[in-house]
């Protein structure tokens, strides 16, 4: 079961070009409240139904049964979302059937945003916004990331000790 929501990171590695991961970033716990809410609405409606006729009871149980699949599908592309950061890039795994892949070079990275809305800042996770040179790319919003500001500062770092910003002036 582990396996199932492992999205295998390894095998996107250049490890030949001496690629190494920095961080990989799950999603905050915040990220799961909606599936899970959707699982304990299923068991809710299924323990519901013990409780009514026959004819709504099929009902209840119907519902139940297609939210906790919904919140299940949900529950797993949660957890097969991830955003990695190496020595040579930042790169984005999701999906669950399918996976895409979005990767951006150090070097194409502009600018990021960290939006922290107030339950973020409380919580302890925000979002980042990348922007680069190129108009559209797979890479734009990550979201629910935890400690966006020690994440934020990893992605400078490996910026900086990969020459691509300018040498730093000592004041």
């Amino acid at each position: 079961m582990a396996r199932l929501g492992d999205p295998r990171i390894g095998k996107h590695l250049l490890r030949e070009e001496g690629e190494v991961v920095v961080d990989e970033v799950m999603h905050h716990w915040y990220a799961f409240l909606r599936p899970g809410a959707e699982g304990v609405l299923a068991a809710l409606l299924m323990v519901t139904s013990w409780f009514v006729s026959v004819e709504v009871a099929w009902i209840l149980l119907v519902v139940a049964i297609a939210l906790l699949l919904h919140a299940a599908w949900g529950w797993l592309a949660v957890l097969r979302d991830r955003f990695v950061i190496t020595n040579m890039r930042v790169f984005r795994v999701h999906g669950v059937l399918s996976q895409h892949l979005a990767t951006m070079p150090l070097s194409r990275i502009l600018d990021i945003s960290v939006r922290k809305p107030l339950h973020g800042r409380l919580l302890g996770f925000g979002h980042f916004c990348f922007e680069s040179a190129a108009q559209e790319q797979g890479l734009r919003d990550i979201r629910y990331v935890g400690r966006p500001d020690e994440r934020d500062l990893a992605i400078q770092r490996v910026v900086q000790r990969a020459g691509l910003r300018g040498p730093r002036i000592p004041n």
